[in-house]
């Protein structure tokens, strides 16, 4: 007479539908991450160690023209505060990515700096790394 039931339980575990997973997860991430870009222009920056962080912050550029830049919008030297006072007045800790091109006047950056300051806007200068 067999006691043992005709159902076997197979003790080893298949990995095939796990590494299916993880190849699927592997290339949705890759893909994405591909499609987030930071918002600015493409000028040239400056040489240094370090690394620019971006989390929810505004880009401000100056260009070797001369010309300012919010997040791609192009404003007048003289609205530069205004504008910028606009993009940020929602956000608890405002800052913003300060993006001067090479060879941009440091009395150009100084004037977003000094802007900032006075605003109690946290910046953060923008390198292009070594």
């Amino acid at each position: 007479m067999d006691i043992r039931g005709r159902n076997k339980i197979n003790p080893n575990f298949n990995m095939s539908s796990m590494t299916d997973i993880v190849f699927l997860l592997l290339i949705f991430f890759m893909l994405t991450s591909t499609l987030v870009t930071v918002n600015a222009l493409d000028i040239i920056l400056p040489k240094a160690q370090g690394k620019t962080e971006n989390k929810k912050s505004t880009a401000v550029s100056i260009t070797k023209k001369l010309n300012y830049y919010i997040d791609k919008k192009r404003v007048k030297e003289s609205e530069v505060e205004k504008y910028l006072l606009d993009k940020v007045k929602d956000n608890e800790q405002p800052t913003i990515v300060l993006r001067a091109e090479e060879g941009v006047p440091i009395e150009k950056a100084v004037k977003v700096l000094d802007i900032a300051n006075r605003n109690k806007i946290k910046v953060v200068l923008a390198v292009r790394p070594k």
